[in-house]
C-alpha cells in the first residue's frame, strides 16, 4: 500500500503539519495530522519527567548524559515531539546539533552514546519526528541526520537508511548472584575471578579526582593499544560534575599498581558500563573480570535489573566473546541516516599501518592533546 507524505505550515500556531494519507483508503480512517514542536530537554522539565515514566529511556537521554554533552563539547541538545508546549510530555526524540569547522554540521542522537531510542507510543509519532528532523535539516543545509534506536526502525518513506551496525550486549540480573555467577564462562570469568581474589588485588569504588587520575592513565593505555587517541580529561569530570554518585569508578590494584578500570553510569534499573581500561600484560591476575563481578554484585545488592554492556563493532570477535562469556544476551544495533550514506573509502593498508607506527611512539600527552582537539569534531 503506497504511502504519500504531505506537509504543510499550520500559521496559526506557527508549527509543521503532518499530513499522512494512504491512496485507495478512505481518508477519514487513516488520515492523521501531528504537529511537531522542538523543545530544550535542560531547561523543560516535562523531559525529565519522560525520561523517568518512559520504559525505554535510557542513561543517554537524562539531563545528566545531556548535560555534560553541551558543557564539555559545546553541543546543543534539542528534542522533538508531538506534544503540544501545555500539554503532558507522552512522546520524545532527542538529539544534538554539532557545529564543527572540521567535520561539517549535523543532527546525533546521540553524540558518544551507544545507543538512543525514541520515546514513543506509536509509529507514526516517531515518523512525524524523522521528517521533521529531515526538513530542519534540508532547510538549513547541514550535511545529515544520524539516529540510534535500538529497536523503532524508520518508515521507508522517511527515506533514512541504515549506516551501521554493531552488537549490543545486555545481562539480565533478574536471577540470584549465586546463580548468575554459576552462569558464568567457568574458564574466561569464574577462574579469572578467583585468580583476582587469590592474588589478593586491591579494590577502590567512587568518583574521586585520584580515583579518576588513576582510572584515566588505564584508558590512556588502552586507547594506545587501539590506535585511538583517549577521550579527553574534561570529559569524564563533566561525568562526574553532572552524574555525581550515579557515577562509580572502580580500580583494581596490585600492591599499589593499578591494573583495570571501570566506569559505569547508573539509570532507573538499570547500570552501564560505558569505559574500560587496563595493562594487558597483567590480564592474567583477573582485574577487569574482578571489577565486573563487583559492580554486578553491587547492583544486586541495590535493587538493580541490568547490566549494559554497549555496543560492539561485528568485526570485533573478541569483545563480542567477552561479553557473552558473562549470560549477556546479543542484538544487532543499527544507526540510521538522512541522506543515505555515501559508499566508506577504504583506508589504505600503507595509511593504517603509518597511522599505528606514530601513535605507538607518541607521547602520552601528546595523544592526550589529540584526543581534546578532535573529539568535539567526531561526535
Amino acid at each position: 500500500m503506497k504511502t504519500e507524505i504531505r506537509t504543510r505550515w499550520n500559521s496559526g500556531v506557527g508549527v509543521k503539519s503532518i499530513v499522512a494519507a494512504s491512496a485507495g483508503v478512505p481518508p477519514h480512517s487513516l488520515e492523521m495530522v501531528f504537529n511537531t514542536y522542538e523543545i530544550d530537554p535542560l531547561c523543560d522539565p516535562r523531559w525529565a519527567a519522560l525520561v523517568e515514566s518512559h520504559p525505554q529511556s535510557s542513561v543517554f537521554h537524562s539531563t545528566s548524559w545531556l548535560r555534560a554533552l553541551q558543557t564539555v563539547y559545546g553541543y546543543e541538545p534539542v528534542a522533538v515531539t508531538t506534544c503540544p508546549p501545555q500539554a503532558s510530555l507522552t512522546n520524545g526524540l532527542v538529539f544534538c546539533r554539532v557545529k564543527s569547522w572540521l567535520t561539517g554540521r549535523r543532527f546525533v542522537s546521540l553524540p558518544f552514546s551507544d545507543h538512543c531510542e525514541a520515546l514513543i507510543q506509536s509509529p507514526d509519532e516517531l515518523d512525524a519526528m524523522f521528517l521533521h528532523m529531515k526538513r530542519d535539516l534540508d532547510k538549513r543545509g547541514w550535511q545529515y541526520v544520524e539516529i540510534r534506536p535500538i529497536s523503532h526502525r524508520p518508515g521507508s518513506h522517511t527515506e533514512f537508511k541504515e549506516s551501521l551496525t554493531y552488537q549490543f550486549h545486555r545481562l539480565d540480573l533478574h536471577k540470584r548472584t549465586q546463580e548468575l555467577f554459576h552462569d558464568f564462562h567457568k574458564d574466561c570469568v569464574q577462574r579469572k575471578i578467583r585468580r583476582a581474589e587469590r592474588e589478593g588485588l586491591k579494590y577502590e569504588e567512587g568518583n574521586s579526582e585520584p580515583l579518576l587520575q588513576k582510572f584515566y592513565r588505564l584508558l590512556v593505555t588502552t586507547r594506545r593499544r587501539q590506535y585511538l587517541p583517549p577521550q579527553p580529561l574534561a570529559w569524564f569530570r563533566g561525568l562526574i560534575a553532572t552524574f555525581g554518585n550515579d557515577l562509580k569508578i572502580r580500580v583494581a590494584s596490585k600492591g599499589d599498581l593499578p591494573v583495570a578500570s571501570i566506569l559505569t553510569l547508573s539509570h532507573k534499573r538499570s547500570v552501564v558500563y560505558k569505559y574500560g581500561g587496563s595493562i594487558a600484560s597483567l590480564h592474567n591476575l583477573g582485574g577487569m573480570a574482578f571489577l565486573f563481578w563487583k559492580t554486578i554484585q553491587d547492583a544486586k545488592d541495590k535493587g538493580l535489573e541490568e547490566l549494559d554492556l554497549g555496543r560492539s563493532d561485528n568485526e570485533n570477535l573478541g569483545l563480542i566473546a567477552f561479553k557473552e562469556h558473562w549470560g549477556a544476551t546479543g542484538a544487532v544495533l543499527s544507526y540510521w541516516k538522512y541522506p543515505p550514506p555515501k559508499p566508506a573509502v577504504p583506508r589504505s593498508a600503507w595509511g593504517k599501518n603509518m597511522t599505528h607506527r606514530l601513535i605507538q611512539v607518541t607521547p602520552d600527552s601528546a595523544l592526550e592533546a589529540v584526543g581534546t582537539l578532535l573529539y568535539r569534531h567526531i561526535g
